[in-house]
């Protein structure tokens, strides 16, 4: 059994050696085509073309809007990329819908529409709060450079945040921006959302918090300090941060600040069960519930 088991599975590398050097899929679907332009032939117009006759024959839809999308995304095609994802979806399976949505989100990344993709990360996070990400489970699986690897709850909690720090940042809204950064450092800690949070900080006048976090990188205290490219930028914060050391009379600029309240309490409940022992609510919040009520309405 096992010896015919081995020829069989022989025959079948033997069939099609495109598919294993080239790790396309085998047959001649619209979808298999397209994989064939997209990844051997390097025809990205072509391979479009055949994603979407795979689309309206029904062939592998959940991967074939994805793929799709993703080569679009390549050749600048953003818009149409996103509107391609918002129309079809529908046709895809449950499972399929987190892959879309990280998609659409570096969509909205790359052609900047930032509140889109804020309200895209806050949705994610609620999922994960009333426990529908990952369909339910732990962990799940994901690719990187053609590795699989396993991504936890926590992690993708704090990642989230980290985009969703990001994104406030473009919008120069510095306040909402460390809230976030603060979370997922809590969670999940790294040199690289630990130089955006002293960025943040910087652009509030908030410079001794600042050197105390970009030390942290330096001295190679968090995960991820030894990346030279997150050592060179801590550097660069430190020299932007020199000539204003001393700090001016703390002030909290609060313009900008659009945090809905329900939203960090589940991101503190969130917390608090994954670190019962922790303070009911955390510091930061706190800080912000006392200027909560001095922001206009």
């Amino acid at each position: 059994m096992e010896e015919s088991s081995r020829r069989k599975g022989s025959r079948r590398r033997d069939k099609d050696p495109f598919c294993v050097i080239h790790k396309v899929p085998s047959g001649d679907t619209p979808y298999v085509r397209a994989k064939h332009a997209q990844l051997v032939e390097k025809d990205p117009e072509t391979a479009i073309v055949l994603f979407w006759k795979a689309i309206n024959a029904g062939d592998r839809v959940d991967s074939a809007l994805k793929d799709m999308a993703v080569v679009m995304k390549q050749l600048n095609r953003t818009e149409e990329a996103i509107e391609a994802i918002k129309s079809f979806r529908g046709l895809c399976s449950k499972q399929a819908q987190e892959p879309l949505d990280n998609v659409l989100i570096d969509l909205y990344k790359k052609c900047g529409r930032m509140d889109e993709q804020i309200d895209l990360l806050k949705q994610k996070l609620r999922l994960i709060y009333q426990g529908e990400a990952f369909n339910g489970k732990p962990t799940k699986t994901a690719r990187s450079h053609g590795k699989k690897f396993q991504v936890s709850i926590k992690q993708e909690t704090s990642r989230i945040l980290g985009n969703l720090g990001w994104a406030y940042m473009q919008k120069s809204k510095f306040m909402a921006a460390e809230v976030v950064y603060k979370k997922a450092q809590m969670i999940d800690p790294d040199a690289n959302k630990a130089c955006n949070l002293a960025h943040c900080l910087i652009k509030q006048a908030r410079n001794v918090e600042a050197h105390l976090v970009l030390n942290e990188v330096l001295q190679g205290k968090l995960p991820g300090s030894e990346d030279c490219q997150t050592q060179n930028r801590a550097q660069e914060l430190m020299l932007e941060l020199e000539p204003r050391w001393l700090p001016p009379p703390r002030t909290v600029k609060i313009t900008g600040f659009d945090l809905e309240d329900d939203f960090i309490d589940e991101l503190e409940k969130l917390l608090n069960e994954w670190s019962p022992l922790r303070t009911k609510r955390l510091p930061i919040f706190e800080e912000i519930s006392s200027y909560r009520n001095q922001l206009p309405s």
